[in-house]
This record gives structure tokens, sequence and C-alpha cells, in this order.
């Protein structure tokens, strides 16, 4: 009887109206997925083709202004965007997880974090463009290389600190689920963590993602012992036409960016911020949840289970091979004496490499210029610091208030979402027409407009990751102030700041140390023949990087670091610990 009801029944004659119209619309859905796919797959094959194509000199590698070339420019700018983001995911996945599962390395590797983050995108790029060029010569892959690296150090560094927050500060119920199950720690990771951590990734990977539209025109438009090389990108087409003082151009390179941004956020941001909402950490379910048109289509299309299912097989091999590093109840017992002599040992090892670093600089300093050389940034720096604490300041009264009305509501959230997007990753080089012109018409002052620009790069930080924290506060804990009647101050001394605080530190120290990297892009204005400097330490990095001045741009850098790892350490670690200590929903 089990066999004849397991047995088609041909008897039966087609399928009612209603499933074949069901199967008609499930294979229409999976064409327009395979379609979707196949063009971007093209696309990126053909865009591709031509990053390796070779160069003889500088002029070669320029960029038109004429609006026709913006396509193929949006294209390849897109896809150094989403190359830099994947090796930013890969960065962060490795670094936050040494940072958090080694006291050691935690020690060396977030202040270095702290360096890595300060240290501005010029100054990497100067560094990175001559590396990348001598080691594929004559060839765009050498340029196209240092621009997805100049891009990465613009992504990564806010991706690393909050997943790396989100690993030491991982629920205590989560953690004795993963012992209690004798996970392996490659099976913690991938069903533990990760997931615990994923809504304020994603958010802080969509950020990230902004923050490299923002440096997009120095990325694109690379300038190497004098010669200036221009990528095909829409970077390098506005910065172009603001050299140019074509404004019609810029018109079109803004439509541009913001055509981008709005469909980057359609097809990729939206979806993957609607599908990580699976992993939030609550008892009840959410009244509203994200929705995601291209989401949905994707779950009414059977390719993604059949791509699940021919992956099962590696993702098994995987698994046992993660076996290796050992189970999760198993810590690592050693014997104090051994323990000490290790710390020792790691101390005298990495503050003797520091040490020699330090040591060579100011003997390459001291020959060049002699070290009389920091005095200038010092004071200079004093001047950008001022202007930091008042755009952080002013930032967190504004933005958090609205990044929590936002996270509560997923319908403002829909809304809302690509709006913030495009403003955080709307690059201050292309509002420079309008800032000559308003200032030079006010009588306004570049020391104090210069705020505004700054603010354009590093508001943001503390706007998504507030909406990223609010999010992440369980519907039942709301519903339960809500029953209680609790409202105004005590809902946000007893609910809300414990809630986003640790988000809120994430997005202040980054906020912090983009605006510091901000201030070489926005101390100094130019559109046309017309150039605005204000007094501060971005202006000094600025003039020396296109002077080619090394041992001055070494000092701008070095001071530049010495601010943002003191105002880390002074501030924003307290915080932290903070926010570990007390503030803490877990």
């Amino acid at each position: 009887m089990s066999l004849l009801k397991s047995a088609p029944d041909l008897s039966r004659g087609p399928l009612p109206p209603r499933a074949a119209r069901r199967r008609a619309r499930t294979v229409w859905v999976d064409a327009v997925v395979a379609a979707a796919v196949l063009v971007l797959l093209y696309l990126a094959l053909r865009v591709g083709q031509d990053t390796t194509v070779r160069f003889a000199t500088a002029r070669d590698a320029t960029v038109s202004i004429d609006p026709s070339h913006l396509p193929y420019y949006a294209a390849r700018s897109l896809l150094r965007m989403f190359a830099a983001l994947v090796l930013s995911v890969v960065f962060t996945f490795g670094y936050a997880y040494a940072a958090a599962r080694s006291r050691r390395l935690e020690r060396v590797l977030i202040p270095a974090l702290d360096i890595l983050q300060s240290v501005p995108v010029l100054a990497f790029l100067t560094v990175a463009v001559t590396g990348f060029l001598a080691l594929f010569p004559g060839s765009m892959l050498g340029l196209e290389c240092a621009a997805v690296f100049a891009i990465f150090t613009s992504q990564a560094w806010n991706m690393t600190f909050g997943f790396y927050h989100s690993l030491v500060s991982l629920p205590r119920e989560l953690d004795e689920l993963s012992r209690s199950f004798r996970c392996s720690r490659w099976m913690r990771f991938w069903k533990v963590e990760l997931p615990s951590g994923m809504i304020v990734l994603v958010w802080n990977g969509m950020l990230s993602f902004g923050g490299g539209w923002f440096f997009l025109v120095a990325s694109e438009a690379i300038t190497v012992d004098n010669e200036r090389y221009a990528l095909p990108g829409v970077g390098s087409y506005a910065g172009a036409a603001i050299a140019a003082g074509d404004l019609g151009s810029v018109g079109w390179a803004i439509a541009t960016m913001a055509v981008l941004v709005v469909g980057v956020n359609f097809l990729f941001w939206r979806p993957l911020t609607a599908w990580a909402e699976r992993f939030r950490n609550e008892q009840s379910e959410a009244t509203e949840v994200q929705r995601s048109t291209v989401l949905d289509l994707l779950r009414r299309s059977h390719l993604p289970a059949l791509l699940g299912r021919a992956l099962r097989p590696l993702g098994r091999a995987l698994n046992r091979a993660g076996r290796v590093f050992g189970t999760d109840d198993r810590p690592l017992a050693v014997h104090p004496a051994w323990q000490r002599a290790g710390d020792v040992t790691f101390a005298l090892v990495s503050g003797g490499i520091v040490l020699w670093g330090l040591v060579d600089l100011g003997r390459y300093l001291a020959h060049r210029t002699g070290l009389g050389v920091f005095g200038e940034p010092l004071l200079l720096g004093l001047a950008t610091l001022a202007r930091v604490v008042v755009l952080v300041a002013v930032a967190t009264v504004v933005w958090v208030p609205v990044g929590v009305r936002i996270g509560f509501s997923p319908r403002l959230t829909r809304i809302a979402q690509p709006l913030v997007q495009i403003l955080a990753s709307f690059p201050a080089n292309f509002l420079f027409p309008l800032v000559v012109w308003l200032l030079l018409r006010t009588g306004l002052s570049i020391d104090l407009g210069g705020i505004l620009l700054m603010a354009l790069g590093a508001q943001w930080y503390i706007l998504f990751n507030a909406i990223a924290g609010a999010m992440a506060i369980p519907s039942d804990l709301r519903e339960a102030m809500d029953d209680l009647g609790v409202r105004g101050w005590q809902r946000w001394r007893r609910l809300i700041i414990p809630g986003i605080f640790p988000a809120y530190v994430t997005g202040g120290i980054t906020a912090s140390g983009g605006a510091w990297n901000a201030a070489i892009v926005s101390e100094v204005v130019t559109f046309g023949g017309t150039t605005l400097t204000a007094t501060g330490l971005g202006a000094y990095i600025a003039r020396a990087t296109e002077r080619g001045d090394h041992p001055h741009l070494l000092a701008g850098v070095a001071v530049m670091s010495l601010y943002v790892v003191a105002l880390n350490r002074l501030l924003w670690r307290r915080l932290y610990r903070l926010a570990e200590r007390r503030y803490s929903l877990h």
C-alpha cells in the first residue's frame, strides 16, 4: 500500500489550475533570477578584462568628462567597491576573531587597529601605489590593486571594530549552548558567533561601503612621483570635472552617484538587512519586519536551494576539517609560570619590533629634515582636534535620537535606509563647487565651513550604529516597557541607553577616526582656479602629499595617529569597558 501511495498517480490527469499557475510563476521567477545572475557575471567579466591593459605614461591613464562614458565608469567603480568589500569581510573575520580569542594578540591588534584607522587613506595610497606598480609594472592592474586597497582601508576598520565587539559581548546563554553541545571552534564561529553579530556586521558593512564612496575620488585619481594617474570611474570623472570647473559634468557625476547608491541599496543592502533579521535574538516575534522585493523574489526561486544542496558536501567537509581547531568545551590550560613567561616573551618581541620601527623612523626624519618637523603638525593638530570634538558632540545629540526612532520602526527603516545611505555615501568632493560658492558669498571662513564637510564623512557612523543598536534590542523588552508604562527619560535610562551603548561606542570611535581622515579632503577646498585652505593637520598632510614631500607626510601621519590613539585610549576605550561591564542587555 505504501508503494502505491508513493508512486505518481497518472490517472489524475493534469494539475489543478491553481497548482499549474503556482508552478508557472515559480518557473518565471527561476528564469528571472538565472538571467540576472548571468548578466551580472557577464558584466563583471567584461569590465574586469579592461583592468589588465597596459599603459606607457600617465597620459595613457586619464579619463574623459564626456557624460556618455559614465555608465562604463560606474561599472568600473562598482567592481572596485565590491572587491574591496570582499577583502574587508575576510579581514574582519580573521582580525576580529584573533583579537577576541587571544589575550596576547588583543593587546597588540586593537591598538594597531586604532592606528590603522587613524592613518589617512592618502598615506596608504602613497605606499600602495609604489608597491603595486613595482609588482605589475606598466599594467593597469597595479593601479587597480592600489585603488582597491585604498578603498579597503576606508571600509575594513569600522567593520572590524563592530564585529570584534560582538564577539567579546556574546550573550551568555549562547556561549553556554555552544559549550554544552561541544561545538568545534570552527562550528561555534559559523553557527553561534557570526549569527549573533550579523545585524551589527551588516549595518557596519553598509556604512563602510558608504565610506568607500566618500574616498572614491582620492582612490581613483592617483599621484606618483608628481605623475597623476586617473582610473576610469565615477570618482575620477568627478575629480576631473571639478578641476576643470565644469558644473554640468559635476551635475552628471552627482546624478550617477545617486543612481549607483540607490541601485546598490535596492539590489544588495536592503535584501541583506532584511535577511539579517532572522538572526535577531528575542523571545517574541516582531510586530513589523523589514521586507525586500529582491529577497522575496529569491525566496520564491528554487535556485538558492539547489545551490545550497550542491554546496552541502563542501560544507560538511569544511566542518570535518575545522575539528582540528578543537572543541569549545576544552579551554586551553597553561601553567601560570609558563603563561607569565609567554607574556613576557610576547611583550619583548612585539615591543622590540615597534621600538625598532620608531628608531628607524626617527633616524630617517633626523637625516632628512630634523626632529623639529613634528612641531608644526602638533600645533595644527589642535585645530583639527577641536573640529573633531565639536563634530562628534553635535552628531551625538542630533543623530542618536533619530537613529533610535528609525531602528525601532521597520517602516521608518525601509523609508530612511536609502536616504541615509545616499547621504552617508555622498563624497564631500562633489560638493566643493557649492561650498566654494557659499563661502565666498557669505564670507564664512573655511576653518568653520570645513566642519560641515568633515561631518559629511563622519557623522553617519553614529547614526548607522544607533540604528543597528536599536534594531538589536529585543522586541519583548520593548513590549515589556510598554506594558509597564515606562516612558521618557526612564525608558532611555533603563532600556535604550544600555541597549545601544555598545553600538554607539563603536560608532563614536569610528566617527572620530573618520573625521580625522575626512579632514584631509575637507580642509583644502578647490574648484577650478579657486582654492580655500583651512588651518589644520588635514591641510598639512594634503599639501605634503601633493608635493610628494615624504618626510613631512610621515610627520603629519604620525602626529595624526598620535592624536587618534590618545583620544581612543583616554575616552573611547574607557567607554568600551563601561559598555562591556555595565551597559549591556546580556
